[in-house]
């Protein structure tokens, strides 16, 4: 691509370059000039104009990135996102769903790589979004690239997005009591409005004793796709009672603790395939905290090992929950 000030009679056909402000309305930067526009501008008495020149090899702004945003989501219905029409060199891609953003970071850094011109922005890796949330953006900064450029970035790009929908449709909340005045219902609303951004429906309210026998015989009965435990005295040690207890049930315990402030005191494991988590007392706020990166990512139906879990301790340390009984500094 040639870009400079070129005189108007070589500007037909090229790609204005900046706006022009006229008598008679606007030019705005990225037409493509007739001799009409021609025309306008030199009866304003200009000489020259800043203007774009694809060569041979290149390929325009808007097709380039229809091109690039097609190569990372080939097959958009299945991916369950949406593709926008292109635009100043832009292509936006939507969920068309809830769920959780699956991005194949190495592809996308390897395009960024390739070409100043050739663009992705994605939001951050299993970021949970809604029904029209915008995941990605694929901006052309030029207004034209080179063909093999755009080629590379296509194949190193490749099915590097999708939107990994809810696989659970319902879920049960497990609360255990050491107090017969506790009622519960903080911790069910609070719960209910995070599962409902996912679709998922949560079961009656249920409040069993803190012991180790009673939350097993729970944890047996319930017949959801999802089971959360949310103890009344924090689960502390990986033998506590309500990992205790899922083991009693017959499940198995993956994972306790994390990296995440607030949201220490998580565990997670399973009951056959089913997903059980251990939720930290910070989620009877609906602040975000680690439990919810977790649950969200095992509702969608990924998996989550200790190791994915050791490495969100980079990024977190969230905002804090002043309702929390000893906050990280006091006074």
């Amino acid at each position: 691509m040639k870009f400079g000030a070129v005189a108007l009679k070589d500007a037909f056909g090229a790609v204005l370059a900046h706006s022009v402000a006229l008598d008679t309305g606007r030019l705005r930067k990225g037409r493509v000039l007739s001799e009409a526009d021609i025309a306008l501008l030199r009866a304003e008495g200009r000489d020259t104009v800043t203007v774009a020149r694809l060569e041979p090899g290149d390929v325009a702004e808007d097709r380039a990135a229809e091109r690039l945003a097609q190569a990372l989501v080939p097959d958009p219905e299945r991916a369950g996102l949406r593709l926008g029409k292109a635009a100043t060199g832009r292509v936006n891609i939507h969920a068309t769903g809830p769920g959780v953003v699956e991005v194949l970071a190495d592809r996308i850094h390897a395009l960024n790589a390739l070409h100043p011109m050739i663009t992705v922005a994605t939001v951050p890796q299993w970021q949970r979004i809604e029904a029209r949330g915008m995941v990605a953006t694929v901006k052309i900064i030029a207004y034209a690239v080179p063909e093999a450029a755009l080629e590379a970035a296509c194949l190193a790009g490749q099915s590097a997005l999708r939107l990994r929908s809810p696989q659970a449709n319902t879920a049960d909340l497990i609360q255990t009591s050491t107090d017969a005045a506790e009622n519960g219902d903080k911790g069910h609303a609070v719960t209910r409005a995070r599962l409902e951004r996912l679709g998922v429906e949560l079961g009656d309210k249920q409040i069993v004793p803190h012991d180790t026998d009673r939350l097993a015989a729970a944890i047996r009965a319930s017949t959801a796709d999802a089971i959360l435990i949310l103890t009344a005295s924090a689960t502390s040690d990986l033998h506590d009672v309500a990992p205790e207890a899922l083991r009693a049930a017959g499940g198995t315990v993956v994972h306790f603790g994390m990296p995440v402030d607030p949201g220490n005191l998580l565990f997670f494991g399973h009951l056959g395939a089913r997903p059980v988590i251990g939720l930290p007392g910070c989620a009877r706020s609906p602040a975000l905290n680690g439990a919810d990166w977790v649950m969200e990512r095992l509702l969608c139906g990924v998996p989550v090992r200790p190791g994915d879990i050791a490495a969100m301790g980079v990024g977190g340390l969230l905002k804090e929950i002043p309702q929390r009984g000893r906050l990280r500094e006091a006074g």
